[in-house]
Formats: C-alpha cells, sequence, structure tokens
C-alpha cells in the first residue's frame, strides 16, 4: 500500500460531557481527514477518574479503535478485571509485573493489510515512581519491530521536560509520540528529524470552564485550604483537542502532525 496512513488521537475524555461532545464530531473528523484508525485517551471517562467497563465499551462503539489510560486507569477497583480481559483498552507499560492489563498491542488497520503497534507509557517525574518508562519502550520495540513499523506512543506524564526528553530517546523508531495527563494542549506540534511526530500535550476534550476538567469550585477550595474537596465533572464550554498525524507505511516515518481544537477559544 502506498498511500500514508492517517492516525486520529484523541486528547482525554473527561466524563459524561466528554464524551456526549466526542460522539457528536468524531465521524465529522473521521470523514475529514480520511482517517484510518483511531486512538483516544480514556482514563478519565468514569467520573472523571478511571474507565469501567460500561464506559469503555460506550466508547469503543463511536468508531475509536484502541482507548489509551494512564494513572487513573485503574482507580475503580471495578475496571480490573475489564482490563484483563479487553485487548482494546491499555493500561501504561510500565507498571510493574504483574499489573492486570496490558501496555502495548499490535492491531489490524481496517481497511488495509498493515498493522500498527499502539504503546501506552507513564512518566515518573512529579507522579507514582514505577518503571522505567525509556527502558519499557525498548523492550517493547524490540518486541514489535519485526511485526510493523508503525508504531504509535501515548506518553501519559506530568514534566514537559521528561516527555520532550522522551520524544528525542525515541526519535526514528516511534512513528508518533502523543503526550496526556496535563489536560492542556501545547503548540509544539512537529515532526523531529529522525521522522517521529511529536506533540507535549494533546490537550483534553470536555469542560474548559473547569480546573483540567473538573468543576472550578472544589479544585480552587483544594488549593486554598489544602484539604481534599469532592471531584465533580464541568460540563460547561466544551472542546474537541485532537490531533491527526499522516505516516508512510514504507517508512514507518511521520509526515504531519496537525492539531485540532473545536472550537477555538
Amino acid at each position: 500500500m502506498s498511500e500514508n496512513i492517517k492516525v486520529l488521537f484523541i486528547g482525554d475524555i473527561i466524563g459524561e460531557p466528554g464524551y456526549n461532545l466526542t460522539k457528536t464530531l468524531l465521524p465529522t473528523y473521521i470523514q475529514k481527514y480520511k482517517t484510518n484508525f483511531v486512538i483516544a485517551n480514556g482514563e478519565n471517562i468514569t467520573d472523571g477518574k478511571g474507565i469501567i467497563e460500561k464506559d469503555g465499551k460506550k466508547l469503543l462503539e463511536l468508531e475509536i479503535d484502541i482507548l489509551t489510560g494512564g494513572n487513573h486507569t485503574m482507580d475503580k477497583i471495578q475496571a480490573h478485571k475489564y482490563l484483563n480481559e479487553t485487548h482494546s483498552v491499555l493500561r501504561p507499560q510500565n507498571y510493574p509485573k504483574g499489573a492486570y492489563g496490558r501496555g502495548f498491542g499490535i492491531y489490524n488497520i481496517p481497511g488495509t493489510d498493515l498493522k500498527i503497534g499502539v504503546i501506552n507509557l507513564q512518566g515518573r517525574v512529579f507522579m507514582k515512581q514505577i518503571d522505567c518508562p525509556f527502558r519499557a519502550f525498548d523492550w517493547v520495540y524490540e518486541k514489535i519491530k519485526y511485526e510493523t513499523n508503525i508504531v504509535f506512543v501515548d506518553f501519559h506524564a506530568e514534566a514537559t521536560a521528561e516527555k520532550i526528553a522522551f520524544g528525542w530517546y525515541v526519535n526514528g523508531r516511534a512513528s508518533v509520540v502523543v503526550g496526556t495527563h496535563t489536560h492542556i494542549p501545547t503548540a509544539d506540534n512537529r515532526v523531529l528529524p529522525g521522522g517521529t511526530a511529536y506533540i507535549t500535550d494533546v490537550g483534553m476534550t470536555g469542560s474548559y470552564d473547569s480546573v483540567i476538567g473538573m468543576k472550578k469550585e472544589g479544585s480552587i477550595k483544594r488549593f486554598i485550604y489544602a484539604t481534599p474537596q469532592k471531584y465533580e465533572v464541568g460540563d460547561d464550554d466544551l472542546r474537541f483537542s485532537a490531533v491527526v498525524c499522516e505516516i508512510n507505511p514504507a517508512s514507518g516515518k511521520a509526515v504531519s502532525i496537525k492539531k485540532i481544537f473545536y472550537p477555538e477559544f
């Protein structure tokens, strides 16, 4: 196949409002960009923190092929069985050996004879000290490079420096590295010299009249009083945040990475 592959990635989908917006807009973007494969970060779909079976299945019914996750993927204990049973929902690969679920997969790209490797990793700076994501990538890459040269990474991390360092580390091996977790879209989408499409954070799909997806009042009190407050998903000023990446299937190198943010501020 000589035509480039187009992969659409949707940034962290926050709760029911994020789901509803995705349901409304996704068909338009699939048609507009003629995408071959859709990935979304779904770790915040269940009440803003976690992903249980019914919510994961709802997202996967929206023409989304694979869901990635992060530090909240296993927050709901009800999700553990689902993560073990499904191959369509990933959690970070660098969780300790024996953790529920899986951190990568090789998937058929519909309508083609091609495959895509999807890897989910989590950073360690200002986050749980789990296994090294850099070495975890090396291990997975050696396993999948003989089956496909199209490699997509969701790097779920807090620190911009760690994300950027990771992008350079896998430059020329990964086709795409998208950052997630901070929920704020960055403006540094580009193709690195080795052919890896990169963005530090795709941003979130959900309420921007909020503090990274959660209602403002509780979040503000949390900072003022340094005490726990109730997490409530924001539901106003909804925006869809994503990227569409074009990849040459012969080389596995990215051709372009374009931001989608609708509606614009």
